[in-house]
């Protein structure tokens, strides 16, 4: 791992600028960034920050790939928001297990949204619960009432699982035994 260059942090902070909007580079990639590169190409591989995974860069395509991680720095330095997917609450256990976002589960979609783009699936408390690629565009998204809106790369299950302990925890606070 070697911390990021100014010509390495200039390159990925022009990739997520071009894919995620205009200035999100230095937001999503500040100064103290670790880039891991390829050890047989030399090619950029992962971008860490403080020993957290952001994002994977897709050497096939050029873009990023969002850890939930990097989702959450994005979704907080994006105002206004783009590239989300919020879903139903009863859709949010089997998707953060890795489930696909079926287009009847969705309730709210940034409309620009493309098919293929790297999109962050959100809980309709806006919490990040997943990311992965969409299928549909935004505006199809919630026409659509049957197939695949979103295809999961990965769920973040241990977020819902804590969020649901601390709910059960106050419940039996207020058990009488």
């Amino acid at each position: 791992m070697s911390s990021g260059s100014s010509e390495v942090l200039q390159k990925i902070r022009r990739v997520a600028d071009y894919q995620f909007g205009r200035g999100v580079g230095k937001k999503l990639f500040p100064d103290n960034i670790a880039v891991v590169f390829s050890k047989r190409t030399g090619r950029i591989k992962y971008v860490y920050l403080d020993e957290k995974l952001l994002a994977t860069l897709k050497p096939t395509v050029g873009f990023f790939s969002l850890t939930i991680e990097g989702a959450e720095k994005l979704i907080e330095s994006l105002e206004p928001k783009r590239l989300w997917v919020q879903i139903q609450e009863d859709a949010v256990v089997f998707v953060a297990k890795g489930g696909d976002v079926f287009a009847r589960h969705v309730v709210n979609v940034d409309e620009e949204i493309r098919p293929r783009e790297e999109v962050i699936v959100l809980d309709e408390k806006n919490r990040v619960i997943a990311v992965g690629t969409a299928m549909l565009s935004g505006k199809e998204m919630v026409d659509f009432k049957r197939g695949v809106a979103v295809k999961v790369r990965k769920g973040d299950l241990e977020k819902i699982k804590k969020e649901k302990e601390k709910v059960d925890d106050r419940k039996c606070q207020n058990c009488v035994e």
